[in-house]
């Protein structure tokens, strides 16, 4: 368990770039379908319930949601995407302002696409994987809910996931760089991965080394 992300607070949201925190220190962004899990895979890795809010309707936070850990680093709750039953327009409009943050935010260090075991890649999460690509980010592709299969169905999953990602020519590096997609199976029920995603977070906001007992 890394101590750090035990502290992490609301700190705001924002509905535009203007309403952002200053474009400074190191910030990680989640991205993900409205029902993949996102803010449960947030309140996990952060030993918190109630940290990113759940809701019944899905799609239906509109902003972006800061979280602070210190003064220099945040993690960052996208606006969930694909099942919101709102118009095109402003659809279009939240598409715009992930978009621009993910191409204009100088101090967001990696990006996390939480997607559904059971149902990864979809078109719209490819698309996310784009702009992530198009703004140079190393990715981490969690695959959520993975307590829903046996442990033989999470491995098949993950590598039939690792598998697309190289023919879309996002294969997993040896060591991450910029556009390139790691795979972690993940589960906020059981924990299963919650380490491992802490150690690759922690890497990319450069927090200091979590002390061993």
């Amino acid at each position: 368990m890394h101590p750090d992300f035990q502290r992490a607070a609301f700190l705001t949201a924002a509905a535009s770039r203007a309403g952002t925190p200053p474009d400074t220190g190191f910030e990680v962004a989640f991205a993900g379908r409205s029902n993949a899990g996102k803010s449960s895979a947030i309140n996990r890795l952060c030993h918190q319930r109630g940290l990113a809010r759940t809701s019944r309707t899905p799609g239906r936070t509109q902003q972006l949601v800061f979280f602070r850990l210190d003064d220099e680093r945040r993690l960052v709750d996208l606006p969930g995407y694909g099942f919101a039953k709102v118009s095109l327009a402003v659809k279009a409009g939240w598409q715009a302002l992930m978009e621009d943050y993910l191409r204009r935010r100088q101090c967001l260090e990696g990006l996390v696409v939480v997607m559904d075991i059971r149902h990864p890649l979809t078109d719209i999460d490819q698309h996310m994987l784009a702009w992530g690509r198009a703004a140079a980010l190393p990715m981490l592709l969690l695959l959520t809910k993975a307590d829903k299969l046996k442990r033989g169905a999470q491995q098949h999953q993950a590598a039939e996931v690792r598998r697309q990602l190289a023919q879309l020519d996002m294969g997993e590096p040896g060591e991450q760089s910029a556009g390139e997609v790691s795979v972690e199976v993940f589960s906020a029920e059981t924990g299963l991965g919650v380490e491992r995603v802490q150690e690759r977070l922690a890497g990319w906001l450069e927090l200091p080394p979590r002390v061993k007992a």
